[in-house]
């Protein structure tokens, strides 16, 4: 994240996410104390953090407090920022904290999408997303994270769905899937990841998306898989989809796409055609109760 950043001397790096303080340790060393500020969510990790800093003779500024939200320094106090935690969108906070042509680097949140962007003249910031790959916790506003969905992934385990069908290609591990994971991150966030494997061989997995759409795909080896779906969207006809296009291009756009961020904090990405701003159908509108089979995308990711 560091080299992505381009830090030289005379260099003021605002540190998103303090943790542990190891990478505070790092600017800190680099730099001197007084060009480093470090800033946490959680005021027990900034004071450990401190501890620690101080037990090898190094004093940045720590603070506590939420990084989406007022930055100390004010409007144009960072050369660089650096946040070792995953947003999305960009709180406008860490734009304005950016001096003119000001280096923002951060992670995608629901991706593995190492974002660079320079800050441009309208406020906002442009860049691209890295070929590198990282991931890291999702930035949070208060002491503690909103409840996962592991209550709900209990209701829909076994479950039956409002439709069946079966999938095109071997069930996956999304999670491990990193180009996979993160191209379905942006055309669809918010999708939660559940994988499990079995002695005889099967696997099975699921999604889950707050709108309330879930689906279930399980089968041995490399088998079509049966899939169970209920909601707005047919998740796994989404993924189905991701893989078909992947297979027909040799690879999914995601990374190395150029990212445009507004003021706002909302972010456009492409690369060549392609722009997730470009929204899959209503899959799920589309067909209808007798559909017992994974249709072909209707739409294709370098269509745009």
């Amino acid at each position: 994240m560091y080299r992505h950043a381009m830090i030289s001397d005379m260099t003021d790096v605002l540190d998103v996410g303090t943790g542990s303080g190891y990478g505070t340790a790092l600017l800190a060393t680099r730099l001197g104390d007084a060009r480093v500020v470090s800033v946490d969510v959680d005021d027990y990790l900034v004071k450990a953090a401190a501890a620690r800093l101080a037990s090898i003779g190094l004093h940045p500024v720590m603070i506590n407090a939420d990084a989406a939200g007022t930055l100390p320094g004010g409007e144009s106090a960072f050369d660089r920022i650096v946040a070792t935690v995953a947003v999305r969108p960009v709180p406008p906070s860490w734009l304005a904290a950016l001096r003119p042509g000001g280096r923002l680097v951060t992670t995608i949140a629901g991706t593995n999408l190492i974002v660079t962007a320079d800050r441009t003249p309208d406020g906002g910031a442009a860049g691209r997303t890295e070929w590198d790959r990282a991931g890291f916790m999702n930035s949070r506003s208060g002491p503690s994270y909103s409840p996962a969905m592991t209550e709900r992934f209990a209701e829909i385990r076994h479950a039956d769905g409002e439709h069946v069908s079966y999938g095109r290609f071997p069930v996956v591990n999304v999670n491990e899937a990193w180009e996979l994971y993160s191209a379905l991150g942006l055309i669809m966030p918010g999708i939660g990841h559940y994988f499990e494997q079995y002695q005889d061989g099967r696997r099975t997995a699921w999604m889950l998306r707050p709108d309330g759409s879930w689906a279930r795909a399980s089968a041995i080896g490399d088998e079509p898989p049966a899939v169970h779906q209920t909601g707005p969207r047919w998740l796994y006809d989404v993924l189905d989809g991701l893989r078909d296009d992947w297979l027909n291009s040799g690879s999914l756009p995601a990374y190395g796409a150029q990212v445009k961020i507004a003021p706002d904090g909302s972010m456009t990405f492409r690369r060549g055609r392609w722009s997730p701003a470009s929204r899959p159908p209503d899959i799920r509108a589309q067909r209808g109760p007798g559909h017992t089979a994974a249709a072909s995308w209707p739409f294709s990711l370098f269509s745009r």
